[in-house]
């Protein structure tokens, strides 16, 4: 006599999903994380290069601490998608008799937080940094 064995694997697919499904949404949320640094980063570096190049245009606005306001406050306009307190926007330039110097180089630099959660867990944190240079028109 023969023996047969009858072996069932009707929820065999079901356990293999169950066992890989925790790993598959760590990787979604990750990239979701991720994915949010860098459009921050994005926001950041247009919030430079739009605050550096109205500092260049704007000479003949008036003073250097004017100038300057106007390069910080179209540097934050430029980057509407962040926390406004959270970004920090400095100005490097020469000025000369309360004046930017014509055809000297000003540089503005935004800083911006960020941090990667996943499920509530810091995995990364730190500073989001871009820096751009234009010459005074």
């Amino acid at each position: 006599m023969t023996r047969r064995h009858i072996q069932r694997q009707d929820g065999q697919a079901f356990v293999e999903f169950v066992v890989i499904l925790p790993v598959l949404l760590l990787v979604l949320v990750a990239i979701y994380q991720f994915g949010q640094v860098f459009v921050n980063y994005m926001d950041v570096t247009s919030a430079a290069r739009e605050g550096a190049r109205k500092a260049a245009v704007s000479r003949t606005a008036g003073t250097c601490s004017v100038v300057d306001g106007l390069a910080v406050t179209s540097a934050k306009a430029a980057a509407s998608d962040l926390n406004q307190s959270n970004l920090t926007v400095t100005v490097n330039r020469t000025c000369t008799n309360n004046a930017y110097a014509q055809s000297s180089d000003v540089k503005v630099t935004a800083t911006y937080p960020y941090s990667v959660n996943v499920m509530g867990v810091v995995i990364s944190s730190g500073t989001l940094s871009s820096s751009t240079t234009m010459r005074v028109e």
